[in-house]
């Protein structure tokens, strides 16, 4: 019975840990700077530029290149999920492989095939996620081509429209990190198989990971600089336009 507690408690620890950090990096990220953040302001910046493109051949090369990417993955998670499922045929073999690991808790057929549901339910909703990521980038795909050339940039209603094709396009970038945490949260969900508390400390080197990836990386500092120099450009740019006129 004991067991069983420390069991359920750390499954709490995992789904605490998975959901928990979702909404603390979604309402972080309104008033961070993290990559969400910054890579949505550049969105916006190719989006508007991308109207000042007579043909658009280099706009269709990097979204192909990014969907080719979550393709993969999509790909993958099924040949993953192929194999979870095989798994719970096998399920008296993998208790003797994970008996004979040191260091590992016994565990009966049935907590095993509860374990290995987990594995399958993530994998399930990481396949979702990435395919919606991919239907998002055709929705923006379809905007992008709708959209009008305006040479002259000055259009308002074609920078907000610019802005809305960068939200769609944040929308699948989105769906594309939460199938991407889901791989990271599945490695955790493997040390269930250890042990209850391999579980609990794997979910919080996972959210710590995310955690530096997201926030404080180098890559995060290098986007953020980045942005700041294309505002500094932009701002000369509508300044000499201004006096121009």
């Amino acid at each position: 019975m004991h067991i069983y507690l420390l069991d359920i408690f750390a499954f709490a620890v995992f789904i605490t840990c998975w959901f928990g950090y979702t909404l603390f990096a979604r309402k972080k990220a309104k008033t961070t700077d993290c990559i969400a953040r910054s890579l949505h302001q550049n969105r916006i910046h190719w989006m508007t530029q991308m109207l000042s493109h007579e043909l658009r051949v280099g706009e269709a090369s990097l979204l192909a290149n990014l969907e080719r990417n979550i393709a993969f993955f999509a790909s993958t998670t099924l040949l993953v999920l192929a194999g979870v499922l095989a798994l719970f045929g096998q399920v008296e073999k993998l208790a003797d492989i994970l008996e004979s690991i040191p260091f590992a808790q016994s565990s009966l057929t049935f907590a095993i095939q509860i374990k290995l549901a987990l594995l399958g339910c993530i994998f399930v909703m990481a396949f979702f996620q990435f395919t919606w990521s991919m239907r998002q980038y055709g929705f923006v795909n379809v905007m992008i081509g709708a959209a009008p050339y305006d040479k002259s940039g000055t259009n308002e209603n074609l920078k907000k429209y610019a802005k809305q094709v960068a939200v769609v396009q944040d929308q699948a970038a989105h769906a594309y990190n939460y199938g991407l945490r889901s791989y990271y949260f599945s490695l955790a969900a493997i040390c269930w198989f250890l042990s209850p508390s391999a579980l609990m400390i794997a979910s919080i080197l996972v959210v710590y990971t995310l955690y530096k990836r997201e926030f404080t990386s180098k890559a995060v500092t290098a986007i953020t600089a980045g942005m700041h120099y294309l505002d500094i450009e932009r701002d000369k740019a509508a300044s000499k336009d201004s006096s121009k006129g």
